[in-house]
């Protein structure tokens, strides 16, 4: 069952490409790591196909993850949508997964030192990374999110991360709990997406270019 009983609809965007994802270091609940230029054409993509869909200064609650790079693609959707961005709500309960030890790290060194990092198949971490987190801690936190704002009226647009929004999604669709990362898990989508939730069904409104793709 879905974990949410609100009225509203929710988008749920992943943020657009930065520096730490394009040289393959692990990010994380880094605070700030800035935005390529393929994550700000990304960032551009969101507001465009949003605005399509909502139309300039729709009524719709703005939340974000409080890491820089959310931050930073909530500001070009926000242009495209006419609204304020200092309106917009953080929680750090939207951050990305905590990766203890292995914050900054360079994946090729891990994998050097400790074998396979992340699942083939879901494209998660397969093991927890150590003084880190793991996706159990994330929905505990994911859903405590939704439990206090679950009385938020209209429509709402948040801004998160691959992982923690893929925990989020799963809890909000009702997705059973996969043993081995002992969460909901939805799939994964390419960054710069955007998926419509609404009474516990998911839509992709718009599928992003992903890792990689900066324009000329």
């Amino acid at each position: 069952m879905p974990a949410t009983q609100r009225k509203g609809r929710d988008f749920i965007a992943r943020h657009g490409e930065t520096v730490f994802n394009i040289a393959r270091r692990m990010q994380g609940d880094h605070l700030h790591t800035p935005l390529t230029r393929a994550g700000f054409a990304q960032a551009e993509a969101m507001g465009e196909a949003l605005r399509k869909l909502l139309g300039p200064r729709p009524a719709i609650t703005l939340w974000s993850s409080s890491a820089g790079r959310a931050l930073q693609t909530l500001a070009v959707i926000a242009e495209h949508l006419e609204l304020d961005w200092h309106q917009a709500r953080t929680d750090d309960r939207l951050v990305e997964i905590g990766m203890g030890e292995w914050s900054g790290r360079y994946y090729a060194d891990l994998q050097r030192e400790v074998g396979t990092v992340l699942d083939p198949e879901h494209g998660l971490y397969a093991k927890p990374p150590p003084g880190g987190e793991w996706y159990d801690a994330i929905a505990v936190r994911v859903s405590g999110w939704l439990a206090d704002t679950d009385d938020d009226p209209g429509d709402r647009l948040v801004i998160m991360h691959g992982m923690s929004s893929r925990i989020l999604r799963g809890v909000m669709t009702g997705r059973d709990v996969l043993p081995q990362f002992a969460a909901p898990v939805a799939p994964d989508l390419p960054q710069g997406s955007v998926v419509l939730i609404e009474k516990g069904v998911e839509t992709v409104v718009h599928l992003g270019t992903g890792r990689g793709a900066a324009p000329a």
